[in-house]
């Protein structure tokens, strides 16, 4: 075998190894931006079935606190044509139902559900934007691999070309409204 013969395989294994690495290379950072999309959906999702479920959850718990004081109020009130309050049969009644809501829950305090509602919500804001910079950021190195050189060579040859930027719709760029879910 001739020198030549030998460095000419030598070469064109080198080759084959940096070609068969930058393709590997463009296919894992491929995948990492539709690992990226799909957790970003994942949390599109979770806002989506969060959000609704606990609007109703302090809906109904403020519907519950505002019966409480309601039942509260009528056993302060004087009873009708009189000014002695409701009487002994009525009080016992209002007492014993009014005891077993204060029994199911000891403490009246929706502010707690608003908050925990607001901070719920904060969260999950939070983790969409950290979702959508590490998207950016999967975008950013896999076209800048696809545009520099030597992996724009491999990139072209295996006709992989940019990431095209997903863009937010107008209804999508819209924050979720909690008022209108309070008010519906």
């Amino acid at each position: 075998m001739s020198y030549a013969f030998i460095v000419s395989v030598i070469i064109i294994f080198i080759l084959v190894c940096v070609f068969i690495s930058k393709y590997n290379n463009l296919k894992r950072r491929r995948n990492q931006i539709d690992n990226a999309s799909s957790s970003l959906d994942a949390l599109f999702i979770k806002r989506s079935d969060m959000i609704p479920n606990l609007v109703a959850t302090v809906k109904k718990y403020t519907d519950y606190e505002s019966d409480v004081l309601e039942k509260i109020t009528q056993l302060r009130q004087p009873a009708k044509g009189s000014e002695e309050y409701v009487n002994g049969g009525e009080t016992d009644k209002l007492l014993k139902q009014l005891m077993i809501q204060v029994e199911n829950y000891p403490a009246l305090k929706a502010n707690q559900q608003f908050n925990n509602l607001q901070y719920s919500i904060n969260e999950c804001e939070e983790q969409i934007a950290a979702g959508r910079r590490y998207l950016s950021a999967s975008i950013t190195y896999y076209n800048n691999a696809v545009t520099t050189f030597p992996s724009n060579i491999i990139a072209g040859m295996c006709n992989m070309q940019k990431y095209e930027w997903e863009r937010a719709t107008e209804s999508q760029r819209q924050n979720v409204n909690v008022n209108d879910m309070f008010n519906s």
